[in-house]
């Protein structure tokens, strides 16, 4: 099958086609070179970052093991001195070590009691002597250890007899840090006889571990012989085993065993994320020891290839601008060889079909019958694209826009434009309809709106009002309202419209809340029965108030409220912008409404308040019946408890007149009664003792008888008293116990005295 190519399209597919094979060959050589050689240098960097960092802590503890070689060999050279001068010159000396080495926790030293006590034969046993950090502060401490038997700490160190670094741990002392200790051997032709030791904190290598960023997300770690982290920048990691934490990545690349090897090694491994991870570990001779550390750097492979990534896009770049160029000197040159043909070609097709494009967009510099083409085309897209956008500006509701017309023949311009004016006589009165209905469902939506307040609220006059001229100042959007109820005054029949629900007026303004007809527009309203609109306000009429000040209003509307030709009351509107005829018509229509709710209001609340005065008139009654039959209960109570204490009292005298001699005096002391005992006692006749002297037939000495004017003086002011009194009776003398009590009435004063005698003669 044979393809229909136009002339631009064949120039565009052979030249551009054939330079895009060649320049993608190129590129794709060039590209693939400098990435894998960029992978290499990456690599190459990275391992020497590690070898690099190894040297340097490989530096940094075997100063400190020289120190500690130092330390041993200056010790034996004083070891043939008595051991107390040897004390005294060699332990100074760590003083001036300590100075010089600031990061060391503590220097000791430990020499075998076999070496120092001739006397002493046990295999064990050692004299020990610490110089230590505690808070900042060095301390020192000497004292035995190993009397019976050596730790196996010390027992490895002894036993090797050779320089030692002990496997990284947790000291409590200076709060969980990591610390590792160096020592060295203390021999004397080859036996063992002691250790100098050296504690080192760990963490300037956690801080030098964090430095190590060779490329932006890579990090580096620290691993002891024995594969315990000594620094990670991952908490969870740090001090522990990477046989307990990583064991499938240990096992997999045998890293523990070629650590403890002393291998520098590599590898790249792909974690649960899916991503590589460039991996390169270099070892760490510590002094003299077996047991080497390593330190491992881990780079994302993205990282790495980053670099050869960012050239690998220039060079993508470069190529790519290089091969828009060529595409571009194409594509012009074949443009203006083909453009204006195949746009005068297209126009024509979109003619035919009936679409009208907006413009053409032909650029010709030649007189030729192209450009000839180009001119009628561009002037006939002109006249018809003009009348395409008037027609869519009416469409889009746009009946203001204006046409030119090409000439005074231009028939369809012409139709266009009395379409135009149609439409506008269409629009203007669909317009007026929508106001009048918006009207009419405004009025309608108020009338129920406010029929609903006045069947809820019939009932109460003061909630009615509120809720009435409130909701009315809202619909209205007016911004104060009051609402004047007629009141008749019973005892003077004078009648006033007052104030009984108001809505956003000034409280601070002090205001008449109740007109007679006549008197000012509410009594006017009333009087004459119509509503009242002023347009021009008194400014000092009212002020509308806000939080940010107040203003007056330009509109009053005052509307009465008549039901049979009876005004029940007046409603005021005040507003800053006028309202307008079917809100004024509005206000009125409902006002007939309220009226009518008025005149309800009033009849309830007239046959509500009769109601409860009949009720409250039946309750009184009741309640005064329940009273008197409460006041003969209570009565019959009283005279019931009255016999039952004048039985109990009854019986109360008639024990105390069986048992004892009782006798009454008035206030002067004159006998007014006395029992039947103390006559029988006497042997003498009522008669003969009433009205006898208290003193008559007493013995009495002068002292006696002044002690006993005195206790009747105290009886004469109320207080009770008792005396024991001598009297003969039938030639005998008795002594009598005699209590002497006041009786007052209900006003204090006194009564009588009460005498109650017990004959104690012969007790």
């Amino acid at each position: 099958m044979r393809l229909k190519l136009t002339i631009r399209q064949k120039i565009l597919y052979y030249i551009l086609g054939s330079a895009f094979i060649i320049f993608s060959i190129v590129f794709y050589f060039i590209s693939s070179s400098s990435r894998r050689l960029a992978y290499e240098q990456s690599i190459k960097l990275t391992n020497s970052y590690a070898r690099q960092y190894a040297l340097n802590i490989e530096s940094w503890i075997n100063q400190d093991f020289a120190v500690t070689r130092t330390l041993a060999a200056a010790f034996m050279e004083y070891k043939q001195m008595p051991f107390d001068q040897w004390q005294k010159l060699i332990y100074p000396m760590y003083n001036r070590v300590i100075l010089t080495t600031p990061h060391i926790d503590a220097y000791w030293d430990s020499w075998e009691l076999s070496n120092l006590d001739p006397n002493w034969t046990l295999p064990y046993g050692r004299h020990f002597y610490i110089v230590y950090k505690q808070d900042g502060i060095y301390k020192t401490k000497a004292e035995m250890r190993s009397l019976t038997g050596d730790p196996p700490t010390y027992g490895s160190m002894k036993s090797a007899a050779k320089e030692i670094i002990v496997e990284p741990y947790t000291s409590e002392l200076q709060r969980g840090q990591m610390m590792t200790t160096l020592s060295s051997p203390l021999l004397e032709n080859g036996k063992f006889i002691g250790l100098i030791g050296a504690d080192l904190i760990l963490t300037r290598f956690q801080q030098l571990v964090n430095t190590i960023k060779p490329y932006p997300n890579s990090y580096a770690f620290l691993l002891s012989y024995k594969g315990v982290f000594i620094a990670h920048p991952d908490s969870s990691i740090f001090k522990k085993n990477i046989t307990e934490v990583l064991p499938e990545f240990n096992n997999q690349h045998n890293i523990l065993a070629q650590v403890q090897k002393g291998k520098a090694f590599s590898f790249t491994h792909q974690n649960n994320k899916g991503d590589r991870i460039y991996y390169t570990f270099e070892p760490i001779r510590i002094g003299n020891t077996q047991t080497p550390w390593s330190i491992g750097i881990a780079v994302p492979v993205t990282d790495i290839m980053a670099q050869a990534n960012r050239s690998y896009n220039t060079s993508l770049f470069i190529a790519l601008v290089g091969l828009l160029v060529i595409i571009f000197m194409v594509y012009f040159v074949s443009n203006n060889i083909t453009l204006p043909i195949k746009k005068i070609t297209q126009i024509l097709n979109e003619f035919a079909k009936g679409k009208i494009v907006s413009s053409i967009d032909i650029s010709t510099s030649s007189n030729d019958e192209i450009s000839q083409m180009v001119e009628a085309v561009s002037a006939s897209l002109a006249g018809v694209n003009s009348k395409t956008s008037f027609a869519r500006e009416i469409g889009a509701g746009n009946l203001n826009v204006d046409l030119a017309l090409l000439s005074d023949e231009d028939q369809l311009g012409k139709s266009l434009i009395e379409m135009r004016d149609n439409l506008r006589r269409a629009r203007d009165e669909e317009e007026k309809r929508k106001i009048e209905e918006e009207k009419k469902r405004w009025t309608n939506e108020g009338m129920a709106k406010f029929g609903e307040i006045l069947r809820q609220n019939n009932n109460n006059l003061s909630l009615l009002s509120q809720e009435l001229i409130k909701n009315l100042v809202w619909y209205l959007n007016a911004q104060v309202g009051g609402l004047f109820v007629l009141s008749e005054n019973k005892e003077t029949g004078d009648k006033t419209f007052d104030m009984v629900a108001m809505f956003a007026y000034d409280r601070n303004r002090v205001m008449q809340r109740s007109y007679h007809f006549a008197e000012g527009l509410i009594g006017a309203c009333a009087a004459e029965r119509d509503a009242i609109i002023l347009k021009e306000v008194p400014q000092d009429y009212i002020e509308i108030t806000s939080g940010l000040g107040g203003i007056n209003p330009n509109y009053i509307i005052v509307v009465p409220l008549i039901f049979e030709e009876e005004v029940m009351g007046v409603i005021e509107i005040a507003s800053l912008q006028e309202l307008k005829e079917h809100e004024v018509q509005f206000l009125k229509d409902i006002a007939k409404s309220i009226a009518s709710t008025l005149h309800t209001v009033k009849v309830n609340t007239l046959t509500a308040e009769l109601l409860m005065k009949s009720k409250e008139q039946a309750e009184m009654m009741a309640a005064q019946e329940e009273e008197m039959r409460q006041n003969m209960e209570e009565l019959q109570a009283t005279q019931e408890e009255a016999a039952r204490k004048t039985l109990e009292l009854e019986g109360l005298v008639n024990a105390l007149n069986a048992a004892a001699f009782v006798m009454e005096y008035d206030t002067k002391g004159y006998v007014i009664n006395i029992n039947d005992s103390y006559l029988n006692f006497l042997g003498a006749n009522r008669d003969d003792i009433i009205g006898l002297h208290h003193a008559e037939n007493l013995i009495l000495s002068e002292t006696e008888k002044a002690s006993y004017d005195k206790m009747w003086s105290d009886i004469l002011r109320g207080n009770i008293r008792k005396h024991k009194t001598r009297i003969r009776v039938n030639g005998q003398e008795h002594l009598l116990l005699e209590t002497y009590t006041p009786i007052f009435d209900h006003g204090g004063q006194l009564l009588k005295i009460l005498k109650i005698a017990t004959d104690i003669t012969n007790i």
